[in-house]
């Protein structure tokens, strides 16, 4: 049976002595959200994750959902009492306003929850994040009347919600949608068509559930100018709030699918459903993308929470496993055999994910905590520099840490040899639950795609070199500290690769698009690295002060772990702006008949 601890030391370690979250106290929800009850929090977090999700992951994924004959669907065996452990415990609303039934607290605060609750159980998880994904468009582009029908029960757990994008013929080219919308007399339109991959589709966990639906009015232009955003309830909604009877939606199918098993993949169908118009006609994707952005930083957590249970069960493998004696000579003569811990090897695996894990938590963090500072601060400079952030860094997240977040599973499962390929030690469900991640809410591609044709030349490069200044200062202003050179120096020098690489793609992406298209997947990366090795210089930064007045075994541990990051993969950025710089020729040479 594998085993999961949250990382709660750790993520108070990069909030409180890192990041400084208690500087943002003059932000809504912040005050509220001091040290101890910060903490208290989290605590609470782990336990329902380690104590009720863990235990259901790998039985939820055996057993799988079930599709009845009737259309409905059951979770697997369990499923349904931890749901409401969970909502009666309040994770559902933790970043949502008050007035609506949530906690108000920062959206960090959410973010780490995300990360307990998907180490714990990805397939579980994702019924609460769908939900809060649909509750966070209806919060900015729903109507009064809707925000106050539809989010507190959501907020309550007693209804969830979806996202319903993608039909059989067009996957992210959603221009191409064929679901339609008849406007009806009383203000309501009948919906009509079939939706794939639709992610808590239909379940038992929940009295209702509350689809969003992209659907195209009758007579609405082609394309993406015509698309529009609708509220289709599973079941119509009474005039007291209730939920009442069936709609006209129903699940055709589940999806048999590489893993996330025990999540509900369904094929929806609308048969002349009733459904209510989301903000403006034929702006639906402006309210999707909403959620779209908050599902594609919550996959980002995904990679991230897979690479760390990943990390955690091979860690205690290698320290248990016995084989081989190590290089330098035995380090347990009384056993038959070393652990396999002692082999250069098997610390490369681990150190690899380790590394990462610690920096792409931080990455995580200070991007949430960016978040808040878009919706919640006064100041309008510090907002805008704050979406800026968001803008360049969704895209960097969802790609880099879930490819990163899978390579990472499959090097924890090789540390178990053999066992790691049989379902019974867990690792073989971490790796097929990771891989999904890399591929909805936008394939990977198309995010580096997104950053570099979209994200990059916005505001004239406003946000790239927003980051660079900030890089550039804390380089400069750390030059100083002899303990942090190990740090500055690899970071100046793979800062120096992505600012060449911005300006190659400056000056040879306009009039040779192929250029951009074939450099964005390693620019993606190239970022994430960087972005990475920042924050594993603020780490050490941390760590340094931190290893006099606190626990200075602990940081000093960080700081070993920093240091591999440094040399083992950050030079890795190198390599990504020579194949950056080699152009698209190579990749565009063959004609099609020679594939």
């Amino acid at each position: 049976m594998p085993l999961y601890k949250a990382p709660v030391e750790d993520a108070l370690f990069l909030l409180n002595d890192v990041l400084g979250f208690e500087r943002h106290g003059n932000l809504p929800g912040f005050a509220d959200a001091t040290p101890d009850v910060l903490e208290a929090i989290l605590r609470e977090a782990a336990k329902i994750s380690e104590d009720v999700l863990q235990p259901l992951n790998l039985s939820g994924d055996k057993e799988g959902c079930t599709r009845h004959d009737d259309g409905r669907v059951t979770t697997p065996t369990g499923f349904k009492e931890a749901y409401d452990a969970y909502a009666q415990g309040g994770w559902m609303g933790l970043s949502v306003p008050e007035a609506y039934g949530g906690q108000g607290l920062p959206f960090t605060v959410n973010a780490l929850m995300s990360e307990f609750s998907s180490s714990a159980n990805m397939a579980f998880a994702m019924y609460p994040g769908l939900t809060m994904g649909a509750v966070a468009a209806l919060l900015v582009h729903g109507s009064e009347e809707q925000k106050q029908t539809y989010v507190p029960k959501m907020v309550a757990g007693t209804w969830t919600g979806t996202m319903n994008l993608t039909e059989p013929h067009c996957g992210t080219d959603l221009g191409l949608i064929k679901t339609k919308a008849v406007p009806q007399e009383d203000g309501s339109y009948k919906i009509t068509g079939t939706k794939i991959f639709i992610s808590a589709g239909e379940h038992d966990l929940s009295e209702n559930i509350i689809h969003l639906v992209l659907a195209r009015i009758e007579g609405a232009p082609e394309g993406t100018k015509g698309i529009s955003l609708f509220i289709v309830p599973r079941n119509r909604v009474n005039a007291d709030g209730s939920a009442g009877e069936a709609n006209g939606v129903s699940c055709g199918s589940i999806e048999h699918k590489m893993g996330i098993h025990a999540n509900a993949t369904c094929v929806m169908n609308y048969d002349g459903a009733t459904g209510w118009l989301i903000g403006e006609a034929n702006r639906g994707l402006n309210a999707m993308f909403v959620m779209m952005n908050d599902a594609r930083l919550g996959v980002a957590i995904q990679g991230l929470a897979l690479s760390e249970v990943a990390y955690q069960n091979a860690a205690a493998y290698a320290k248990d496993r016995l084989q081989g004696r190590a290089l330098t000579g035995a380090k347990a003569p009384e056993k038959p055999a070393d652990p396999i811990i002692v082999h250069p090897d098997v610390r490369r695996n681990l150190m690899t994910i380790k590394a990462f894990n610690e920096a792409a938590r931080a990455l995580v963090l200070w991007t949430a905590l960016k978040s808040d500072v878009a919706h919640r601060s006064q100041d309008e400079k510090e907002r805008q520099a704050a979406d800026d952030h968001l803008g360049l860094m969704t895209p960097v997240l969802k790609g880099v840490l879930t490819d990163t977040g899978f390579d990472n599973c499959v090097l924890a499962q090789q540390v178990f040899g053999g066992h790691g390929y049989v379902a019974e030690w867990g690792m073989e469900q971490f790796v097929r639950d990771a891989r999904i991640a890399q591929i909805y809410e936008g394939a990977n591609g198309i995010q580096a795609m997104d950053l570099v044709g979209r994200k990059l030349p916005r505001d004239g490069g406003r946000a790239v070199m927003g980051f660079f200044n900030e890089l550039g200062a804390f380089i400069k202003d750390n030059q100083g500290n002899e303990a942090l050179q190990p740090f500055l120096k690899p970071l100046e020098v793979s800062t120096g690769h992505l600012q060449q690489a911005t300006m190659w793609f400056m000056k040879n992406a306009m009039a040779k698009p192929d250029n951009a298209g074939a450099g964005a997947y390693d620019y993606m990366h190239l970022l994430g690295l960087v972005a990475l090795g920042y924050m594993w210089a603020l780490i050490a930064k941390a760590a340094i002060a931190g290893s006099a007045n606190g626990d200075a075994k602990a940081m000093e541990h960080k700081l070993a772990t920093g240091r591999f990051f440094m040399e083992r993969l950050l030079p890795e950025t190198a390599t990504r702006l020579a194949r950056i710089s080699a152009g698209a020729d190579a990749v565009m040479a063959l004609p099609e008949d020679a594939f």
